[in-house]
């Protein structure tokens, strides 16, 4: 067989991918799958904004189906300019920002500028993909074990060991998988604890930068509230890059636009790499978010129902847990505060089926429960965590429902069958 390069011999492909391959099977085959594993929507359940949807087809109508440009159109940019100031009171200015299809490529980006072979990168786990990025940009893997008792946030306590020398710590809140936030007393301190270690380095040596993924932040539920690094700390905007999108906040994961944003040698860097690997938010999605980012009253009226409906699926099944762990089930789950998703823990090794068969692993334990009580989940394991975590990532973006109760008797059922 031929040799590929060392990248390809040795990456990883998405576990996530994998595991919906699998369900997509069991569905064509007829079998019931209560599948909450996709950090996606779907559109019968969380259509976009029918206003955002109507400014899209009409700059197609209007024809504009050529190139963007290479950094964003110039008015989607104005308009995430005016929005960021606006929710978030954060100044930046158009070259400042780097628009591109979605998240991934800008976060691919912001990895290609900053780091070298060899560059530390500092990441806790579970967190969504920071292990393959490092991986496809040949740094150096600083894994931090986040617990579930800071509801597996990183704190400045867990970090501060790692900082000298890294030249990347890569932050997401709210988080993907957990759907947990920092607190502004946490971020706080990481900010003061990243300011201090740049100003320990030469002149001419690199310095720290925080990779900030906020994708979710427009989805908190109750009192949560979203900080972020700049408005904590002025100073950490020299060493700040943000990564955000429409994918999540108005479900619209599948038009791909998503947006970077911080120092503008930085964000030039990103430009000048984006153009080599072209990919581009469309010219035709780029003029309707320009558009729709303008309505701030219907951004509101949009939000005030989806967070509603997100948060009543993500507090039913938290509450349905938390039933379970009342009977004695070992199960556990943490207070839904953001995203879409719901850390949820089932510990069921060493357990035996009716059959006989013990679960002697974690990995037997999640096909237990997708292949008797038809639930399909994301285990830990999948964001960096070790093999043997028995936490979960719950994903509501597809869930109707009337398939909650349905989905916590499966669940009761399998379980009670265990001895």
């Amino acid at each position: 067989m031929t040799k590929l390069s060392q990248l390809a011999e040795t990456l990883i492909g998405s576990e996530i991918v994998k595991l919906g391959g699998e369900i997509r099977e069991k569905v064509r085959k007829g079998e019931k799958i209560y599948n909450f594993t996709v950090g996606d929507f779907d559109p019968a359940i969380f259509p976009i904004p029918k206003e955002l949807e109507d400014a899209i087809i009409d700059a197609y109508r209007k024809h504009f189906t050529n190139y963007p440009a290479a950094e964003g159109n110039l008015d989607l940019r104005e308009a995430i300019s005016a929005f960021l100031k606006d929710r978030e009171k954060l100044s930046y200015s158009t070259d400042e920002i780097l628009v591109a299809s979605g998240g991934r490529p800008l976060i691919y980006s912001v990895f290609r500028t900053l780091i070298d072979k060899g560059d530390k990168v500092i990441y806790a786990v579970p967190s969504w993909n920071n292990n393959h990025y490092t991986h496809l940009n040949e740094g150096v893997h600083i894994v931090v074990d986040a617990e579930p008792g800071n509801n597996f946030m990183p704190t400045a306590e867990s970090l501060k060991p790692h900082l000298p020398g890294a030249t990347l710590l890569c932050l997401c809140s709210p988080q993907n998988p957990t759907g947990t936030t920092m607190s502004k007393k946490d971020l706080s301190a990481i900010c003061e604890l990243v300011l201090e270690e740049n100003a320990r380095r030469s002149p001419d040596a690199k310095k720290l930068y925080v990779l900030y993924d906020q994708m979710y932040w427009q989805l908190t539920y109750g009192e949560i509230e979203h900080y972020n690094p700049v408005s904590l700390n002025p100073a950490m905007r020299e060493y700040t890059i943000y990564i955000d999108a429409i994918s999540k906040a108005f479900a619209a994961t599948g038009v791909r636009v998503g947006w970077s944003f911080g120092p503008a040698e930085i964000i030039g860097k990103m430009k000048a790499i984006m153009t080599h690997i072209g990919a581009w938010a469309p010219m035709a999605e780029q003029k309707g978010c320009a558009v729709y980012l303008k309505q701030q009253d219907k951004i509101d009226a949009y939000l005030d129902g989806f967070r509603s409906a997100v948060s009543k699926r993500l507090q039913q099944i938290h509450d349905g847990f938390v039933a379970l762990k009342k009977e004695g089930f070992q199960v556990d789950v943490l207070s839904p505060e953001a995203a879409i998703y719901l850390t949820i823990k089932i510990d069921l090794k060493g357990k035996k089926t009716k059959e006989g068969l013990t679960l002697a692993d974690q990995g037997q334990v999640t096909s237990y429960v997708l292949n008797t009580a038809g639930l399909a989940i994301v285990p830990f394991s999948a964001f960096g965590a070790t093999k043997e975590s028995p936490w979960y990532r719950l994903s509501v973006g597809t869930c109707k429902l009337e398939d909650i109760p349905e989905m916590l008797t499966k669940l009761r059922e399998a379980i009670s069958l265990l001895s």
